[in-house]
């Protein structure tokens, strides 16, 4: 449970990632207000609840009880009014952003977490508006944010350290993995690491190497599952035996180079994506959107009950 001065949370946007937070933070026994203008917003988040409710990593929990703690609020100032933590999710436009920030401080109390969901804009710019610019942080969750435990901690240079903290504090609060990058950088960690993997994937796709669901099935029995134990340089320091990462990199890390020269650059012209959508109605057809959501978290957790376990 957050302490008593993390107790009522303000989601700003009913998309997908607002919805995964909405559910976590109640989960957690927050006063959650969801901020949309949407006409059917009630409706939308609670069928959300309905959907991810059933996947919590603490268990399954009952929609309408978290419910109880809900409400949904389309005037933004009204929102954050009294709030300890803002939790915002907008479309990813930088003025957009920075109009939403600049209204929260207006309402919101001075000790109010201001926290970001951007999976691309630096922290820096989303509060330049602001009188102090370093207020926002940044905390990028990795989809879906009730399930995956990792939320990426970006803070401005400038930032105080014990604001750093909080954040922190707060995401683990909530059940959360947050890592702390030292530094700004376009994308983050989690994002680039995934841009290079799928920039590889479509080229093979586009060559006609493998389909959409044979690439699919090549990760989720190969890296996939030696990722969900081990990071890349756990992984290729027992690759190198006992001599470890030095050993591996000493016999097999002088043709890293070469190989990255041979990595394929897919164009994203119509082809492409024709080729990329074409095969993945085939692959996923035949299962509604929160049949294959349901799936996937269930896959999840037992994943993450095993690691909890081992």
């Amino acid at each position: 449970m957050p302490d008593a001065t993390q107790r009522t949370a303000t989601i700003i946007g009913a998309g997908t990632i607002g919805l995964g937070w909405t559910t976590l933070f109640l989960a957690h026994g927050l006063r959650v207000r969801v901020n949309s203008r949407r006409a059917d917003a009630e409706r939308i988040v609670r069928d959300g609840l309905a959907l991810f409710a059933p996947t919590l990593p603490g268990g399954a929990a009952d929609p309408a009880e978290l419910a109880t703690r809900l409400e949904v609020q389309p005037d933004l100032k009204r929102a954050v009014d009294g709030a300890d933590v803002v939790q915002e999710n907008a479309p990813e436009d930088l003025d957009l952003k920075r109009q939403i920030f600049a209204q929260v401080v207006e309402a919101a109390p001075e000790h109010t977490l201001l926290l970001s969901s951007t999976s691309s804009l630096l922290p820096d710019d989303l509060g330049a508006d602001l009188r102090d610019p370093a207020r926002v942080v940044v905390g990028h969750p990795f989809n879906p944010p009730h399930v995956i435990p990792l939320v990426e901690v970006v803070a401005s240079e400038r930032a105080d350290a014990a604001l750093v903290r909080r954040a922190e504090d707060f995401y683990r609060a909530v059940g959360k993995a947050p890592i702390v990058l030292a530094r700004s950088v376009p994308g983050f960690v989690a994002n680039r690491l995934q841009s290079a993997l799928l920039r590889e994937s479509i080229h093979l796709v586009r060559s006609g190497v493998v389909t959409v669901a044979q690439l699919d099935a090549v990760v989720v029995n190969s890296i996939g599952l030696r990722w969900a134990t081990v990071g890349p340089f756990q992984a290729f320091h027992l690759g190198g035996g006992p001599g470890g990462l030095r050993h591996w990199l000493a016999h097999l890390g002088v043709g890293l180079e070469a190989g990255w020269r041979g990595l394929g650059e897919p164009p994203m012209d119509e082809t492409t994506v024709r080729t990329l959508v074409d095969q993945a109605d085939d692959a996923f057809a035949g299962r509604t959107y929160p049949e294959l959501v349901a799936d996937r978290d269930a896959r999840q957790l037992a994943v993450l009950r095993a690691l909890a376990g081992s």
